[in-house]
């Protein structure tokens, strides 16, 4: 029997039933659901609204079907509307009349709002913890690489030398800030809306700072209308995982490239790479490609929950019941990306021959021509346009701006000498980057230990 169905004198059709259940989903929060009834339960007995002793049983019967659950002894039946439903009747069945004292003073509207909040607060933790994982491996791997130069791009051309190290550190600062993000998302989560019943409260004396503090909140949500209507939690969480998705596609994207014969910067372990069913030479990044391509799915979620939310009049809607899909896949995806990656680039080796070689083309020293210039006492402009021909006849003559002759160089401008060979090599173009957030080896080893150090991490 449906627990709403007090004035109804039919059911609903079986079409309907189906299509209005949620239990094939909010399943997995039933741990959630029944921490949070314990707790009411508990609050309820502290009050004397329901007897010590009933709330006491009722404890205890809540803590066998959770132990049930957990062992298998106990299924949940995929016939029950909701997880609320599943557990309250599963008590009853247990409890008799003691076990339909549990729902007093409280709405499966504000139930549904605080197993929520309580199963994103520990997968918001779960994330954070692997996110930390992955900067930690990024940064080792920077420390590895400090001092390997390779080119470093604007437009996808080769623009100016730096480290493969440095390249790195710049994902590291992105997941930092995202684990930032994930942690101001959950101080906003972490106030409980339980005791906002359907929308208005309830005349019982209850104690909601007392289930907030059993249920490890920071305190109660202030207001029962926005107890049981905001999803802001699961907004701001999704725009969190969107966010940090995109970063992972970045990443993964430029590992797709560094792997291709083309660029052949790095090699992924065979662990993480899959063959041709037709071509036996290829080695190929699939899993880099699935969490580029995961991404989309992430941004999908997060606009299919701020879809859901923009036109709700207050308070609870069915329409908020679409909310849990769409946040659990976007948990669910990241999770399992986060998971696969951080050990693919725990194995992955650079080819630095190959990336030096690929930094010695494409005139990546030219501003250091430039600037070699501006050190003469050329205004900068000048200097750009005198170093643009040069770059040209190079081009044209199958020449670089190493090997182009001296007397070459003297015939742009007589402010040449020979240490123009010194100040263009790749070497010291990198090394003489010390300024905050450069490439030189000693700022990439520097910035990699500070973030170390900020994780809590050993170099």
């Amino acid at each position: 029997m449906k627990l709403w169905a007090g004035k109804f004198h039919k059911g609903l059709s079986s079409a309907a039933d189906s299509f209005n259940s949620s239990i094939s989903f909010d399943s997995r929060m039933a741990q959630e659901d029944i921490e949070g009834s314990i707790a009411h339960a508990r609050m309820l007995g502290e009050c004397s609204i329901i007897a010590p002793e009933e709330a006491s049983k009722i404890c205890e019967g809540l803590e066998g079907i959770l132990s049930d659950l957990k062992s298998g002894m106990l299924q949940i039946d995929g016939s029950a509307e909701d997880i609320h439903t599943f557990v309250e009747g599963e008590l009853t069945k247990r409890l008799g009349d003691t076990g339909k004292r549990l729902h007093t003073a409280r709405s499966r509207n504000d139930q549904v709002a605080t197993d929520l909040r309580l199963h994103l607060k520990k997968h918001t933790e779960k994330i954070i913890g692997l996110l930390h994982g992955l900067t930690a491996e990024i940064c080792r791997k920077a420390l590895a690489y400090s001092g390997n130069i390779m080119p470093g791009y604007t437009h996808m051309q080769r623009a100016q030398p730096i480290t493969f190290g440095h390249h790195l550190l710049a994902y590291a600062e992105m997941f930092m800030r995202d684990m930032g993000r994930f942690r101001d998302t959950e101080k906003r989560m972490d106030y409980c809306p339980l005791g906002s019943c359907a929308l208005a409260g309830t005349t019982y004396p209850i104690n909601r700072e007392r289930t907030a503090e059993l249920l490890g909140f920071a305190g109660p949500m202030q207001n029962s209308l926005d107890g049981v209507s905001d999803r802001d939690f699961c907004l701001e969480l999704a725009s969190s995982i969107a966010i940090c998705m995109v970063h992972l596609s970045r990443l993964s994207e430029e590992t797709v490239l560094w792997c291709s014969w083309e660029f052949k910067f790095v090699e992924l372990d065979d662990a993480f790479s899959t063959g041709s069913s037709i071509m036996p030479q290829k080695k190929n990044p699939d899993i880099a490609e699935l969490v580029r391509g995961k991404c989309g799915r992430a941004i999908g979620d997060m606009v299919t929950l701020f879809t859901m939310m923009k036109g709700l009049p207050l308070a609870y809607n069915k329409d908020m019941q679409e909310d849990k899909e769409a946040i659990f896949d976007a948990v669910d995806t990241l999770e399992a990306c986060l998971g696969t990656f951080t050990p693919m680039m725990k194995t992955m080796k650079a080819i630095p021959e190959n990336m030096r070689a690929a930094a010695a083309g494409g005139f990546i020293n030219a501003t250091d021509c430039a600037d070699y210039l501006t050190g003469k006492g050329m205004p900068f402009r000048t200097a750009y346009r005198i170093t643009g021909d040069i770059v040209a006849y190079c081009t044209g003559n199958h020449l670089t701006l190493e090997t182009l002759p001296l007397e070459k160089y003297k015939q742009f401008s007589s402010s040449f000498g020979s240490d123009i060979y010194e100040a263009i090599s790749l070497d010291r173009c990198v090394n003489g980057r010390k300024t905050l957030g450069g490439p030189a080896p000693e700022n990439v080893k520097a910035q990699a230990k500070r973030i170390l150090g900020l994780l809590g991490e050993k170099a």
